[in-house]
């Protein structure tokens, strides 16, 4: 079909293209929603940036050099025609303006100065603190690692958190799930994962991104200030986009946190990259998708859903020694409703971890924060991604609290119960409480694991559940005061050896002797 602007375009274009040479130069012949449809880029490639013109009289090359560059990006080849989302105010873009490709697939600027900053979804400094010095570009997205290009996971990411440090343990290159409802907890598992890491030693801390895919600018403000006030931010980096940006950005967030992560795994670095959240990513994804008119599938999904979240979550990965053995570990975050594991999104991302931590209200409402259900939540690396002396200990924990969870349904209906069901319902609960963690306050794997030995070996018998945890403080401090070496052992050799098992022994006699007072309750 032949109208007169569509005659006009077409003939703009043969005379902009008369003595094309390597470049090429397009016309805007629709746009809206954010989407413009150009006629003229034949050569055009996938995920290729291209550049809009300022106005009517700019050139293209005062464009470019412009900081207020308008920038594109190809989602979508057609037959005659290719399809572009606008990465900023597609207001700005009108029918017959001028396009140009750049050749470029689209990259964010990666550099050493980038950590420590908050940065918009293609790289650009958001905190007002000025330029960020960069060594390169990192292409957005990327082909994964091969099989031969890895090595096993067997070095473990501590989260200071003891629910998941003991029983679903995270290693330095695996993908872990953090899932549950709204308000559960889980950005709060990922931030006290990052703050954690300030305990580990400078040589092997790990570089931590937060990227914030759709949240509000206030939570995201909010977030910045913790990290800052626990000295965390020195060394993470925060990819921000918020609520109010077009759906385009925030399908590029997560992406442009990959690649950072990427330029650092290169250079033999350990780093962690939390995604929050997956679901937004994915509504943002099917926003775009269907304002580009790509069919819709299951509740309206493109198609290729899985494979978005497949690719971004492949990219995480520790690497063979020949490469500097630097890793990326994934913490992705999925939203369910209502505790519903089995909706679309969730399955997807489950099925592409390697374990997920299964949030639930129901513990979030009764006070056990964090609110971690056991029987659901699974790491498929295992103990291979825990130190020795965390191994030693933890075996037991998982065991009691099952058996517990289980008696304590069958308690509702039983009237009278035995000596020993009582005794392990006793252990059970005083367990529950010494997993209780509060927000913000991350525990060095060290202490965890004096502390789980002393549970396991009976510190707490004879004491009442509610007392457990100011008893687990008071043990600690009077270790770190009166026995510090003990903390010290374990923190560089991460074994528990048969020294320190008897100084810890020692300790807990003259810690029963010295705090007699909690010990004069028997257990009912």
């Amino acid at each position: 079909m032949s109208t007169p602007i569509i005659d006009r375009i077409k003939k703009e274009i043969e005379n902009l293209q008369t003595n094309t040479t390597a470049e090429e130069i397009g016309v805007v012949i629709s746009v809206g929603d954010g989407i413009a449809e150009i006629e003229g880029l034949t050569n055009a490639q996938m995920m290729e940036m291209v550049i809009f013109e300022e106005g009517e009289k700019a050139s293209l090359t005062e464009t470019i050099s412009s900081e207020k560059a308008l920038f594109g990006l190809i989602l979508n080849l057609e037959e005659d025609t290719v399809k572009v989302v606008v990465l900023g105010e597609s207001n700005l873009v009108k029918e017959g303006m001028r396009v140009r490709r750049t050749g470029k697939l689209l990259s964010v600027p990666v550099g050493a100065g980038i950590v420590g900053r908050v940065v918009n979804a293609l790289g650009e400094p958001i905190d007002g603190k000025g330029a960020i010095k960069t060594d390169r570009d990192m292409p957005i997205e990327r082909v994964a690692y091969g099989v031969m290009d890895r090595s096993s996971v067997n070095e473990p990411i501590h989260t200071g958190i003891k629910a998941i440090d003991s029983m679903i343990p995270i290693g330095r290159g695996q993908r872990e799930l953090i899932i549950g409802d709204r308000g559960t907890g889980k950005t709060t598992i990922a931030i006290d994962t990052i703050i954690n890491q300030k305990y580990e030693p400078k040589e092997k801390r790990p570089i931590c991104i937060y990227v914030a895919i759709g949240q509000k600018r206030s939570k995201t403000a909010s977030i910045m200030a913790k990290l800052e006030e626990a000295g965390a931010l020195e060394y993470t980096t925060i990819v921000a986009t918020s609520a109010a940006e077009a759906s385009p950005l925030l399908f590029l967030a997560p992406f442009a946190g990959a690649a950072i992560g990427e330029y650092f795994m290169e250079q033999g670095k350990d780093v962690v990259v939390v995604f929050d959240d997956l679901s937004k990513h994915a509504v943002a994804y099917r926003q775009m998708s269907l304002l580009l008119r790509r069919p819709p599938g299951r509740e309206a999904y493109p198609g290729d859903i899985f494979y978005l979240h497949s690719r971004l979550l492949e990219r995480s990965a520790k690497l063979s020694k020949e490469l500097g053995g630097g890793s990326i570990t994934a913490l992705p975050i999925i939203e369910t409703q209502e505790g519903d594991v089995s909706a679309y999104i969730p399955t997807n991302v489950i099925s592409i971890t390697d374990g997920q931590i299964f949030l639930e209200t129901d513990l979030f409402n009764k006070g056990i924060r964090p609110a971690l259900n056991v029987g659901i939540s699974v790491s498929r690396v295992g103990s291979s991604a825990q130190t020795k002396a965390m191994k030693k200990v933890a075996g037991k924990i998982r065991l009691e609290l099952a058996q517990f969870r289980e008696l304590e349904a069958f308690m509702q209906f039983a009237s009278d119960l035995d000596d020993d069901t009582k005794k392990r319902i006793d252990s059970g609960r005083k367990y529950v409480e010494l997993l209780k963690q509060k927000q913000n306050d991350p525990m060095p794997f060290y202490k965890q694991v004096v502390s789980i030995y002393a549970a396991n070996n009976g510190l707490f018998d004879n004491a009442a559940p509610s007392n457990v945890s100011k008893m687990e403080t008071e043990f600690l401090s009077f270790i770190g005061r009166d026995r510090k070496e003990i903390l010290d052992t374990i923190e560089t050799g991460r074994e528990l050896t048969d020294e320190v098992v008897e100084k810890l022994n020692t300790s807990m006699a003259d810690f029963k002797e010295s705090h007699a007072h909690f010990y004069n309750v028997v257990a009912k």
